[in-house]
């Protein structure tokens, strides 16, 4: 007897099959981002500048606000890792490849941003900050325009009473990716520059228009911190 399987169900069996295999290896390569993404930034030769005032506070268990830009997040992460902080990632497809990466880091994830999900995410950092760590963020995140510093960090810093720290980042040797933001993966073994602001205090104070004012400081305040990362020496 001969048996007769037609296309549309060889089809429909194969994306089955195909779809339960993905659904068990995702979980693996999730793991996997995360060891590599670890061992490939570990290999960065990395100069860090103006940060003897963020690690003393780190050291005495305060907490701050964290901001670098989304083009060159990638070692700020890395760096601010197993310090039980708290990341606002988006909640897009990309985001959920960040946050599983951020979660093997040990960061505590909040997905969220001041476009979908944004009010309760900000609610959420400023609770974080107020009762239990330090924030991390990408102010231009997660869909641009690029280096536009966005609300969030000011009004956490703000609401909180937590200090602010901005950071530039640069990577020597790198690939671009043609993303809105030409995100930066650094080559293995390039060099890597942090420069820091001084940790800053926002008046809880301040009206809108004084707070907006500070925000665009903030903006042009990062921009320096950037292009002075991106100074490396012969």
């Amino acid at each position: 007897m001969r048996l007769f399987v037609r296309p549309r169900q060889l089809t429909e069996f194969c994306m089955k099959i195909k779809t339960r295999l993905l659904g068990m290896l995702r979980p693996l390569g999730y793991v996997l981002l995360g060891r590599v993404a670890a061992w490939w930034v570990a290999s960065l030769r990395v100069e860090r500048v103006n940060a003897g005032l963020t690690d003393e506070a780190i050291a005495n268990k305060e907490h701050m606000i964290f901001a670098f830009w989304h083009g060159t997040m990638l070692y700020p992460w890395y760096q601010l890792r197993n310090n039980a902080m708290l990341a606002l990632i988006s909640q897009s497809k990309d985001g959920e490849l960040l946050a599983r990466t951020l979660k093997y880091w040990n960061y505590k994830v909040v997905r969220g941003s001041s476009s979908k999900g944004g009010a309760s995410a900000l609610d959420m950092m400023i609770d974080y900050a107020v009762k239990e760590g330090s924030v991390c963020l990408t102010p231009d995140g997660p869909r641009g325009p690029v280096h536009e510093f966005k609300p969030g960090a000011v009004v956490a810093a703000k609401k909180s009473g937590t200090s602010l720290v901005l950071i530039g980042s640069a990577y020597e040797k790198k690939w671009k990716l043609k993303s809105w933001d030409a995100f930066e993966i650094p080559k293995l073994f390039s060099r890597v520059r942090l420069v820091y602001s001084d940790p800053m205090k926002i008046d809880r104070t301040i009206d809108r228009d004084a707070t907006s004012v500070i925000i665009k400081n903030c903006e042009k305040h990062l921009m320096k911190l950037q292009t002075e990362a991106e100074k490396f020496s012969a």
